[in-house]
């Protein structure tokens, strides 16, 4: 089983494989619209503009496990992103990212790359794991880190 194997429904309400990607680097993002990181955006659209070329891409995931930040529906979520932070990146349906109906992609995340401790839980909004072009988990982030802060991390998986 790999990053691949799985399969996620758009924002547009359409089933896509992650084997799409296939030979991207990707950073994928639990994300939220009202919470004290949603500014993230900015950075996260920022970095897929500065790499989508080179074979990278952003994908996120919104989630309203913690606080009840990402209400909406899909239409209003999707809107929001565009209108508010300009986001081009792919994203996908609300999903969860823990617990018994964790979707299978964050099953498999966690299991790859365990938190701190070795904690296997999303414990908020913006987690980010970065994914080589193998497809391969190869870090993961806490919501506190900001996008520009993972651009080096980037740029090496564009190189090797």
């Amino acid at each position: 089983m790999g990053i691949y194997d799985f399969k996620a429904r758009t924002i547009d309400g359409r089933e896509q494989s992650l084997s799409d990607f296939r030979g991207q680097a990707l950073l994928i993002v639990n994300t939220a619209s009202d919470c004290s990181f949603t500014p993230q955006y900015k950075g996260l659209e920022q970095l897929y503009e500065t790499f989508k070329n080179r074979q990278f891409s952003v994908l996120g995931f919104p989630c309203n496990q913690f606080g009840n930040q990402e209400g909406g529906s899909e239409s209003d979520i999707k809107s929001f992103c565009q209108m508010s932070f300009g986001v081009q990146f792919p994203l996908f349906a609300k999903v969860d990212v823990k617990g018994p109906k964790a979707h299978p992609l964050y099953k498999y995340l966690v299991t790859e790359k365990p938190g701190f401790l070795g904690f296997k839980d999303i414990k908020w909004n913006f987690t980010k794991f970065l994914v080589d072009k193998d497809g391969k988990v190869v870090k993961r982030y806490a919501p506190t880190v900001k996008p520009e802060a993972i651009t080096a991390d980037i740029e090496k998986l564009l190189k090797a």
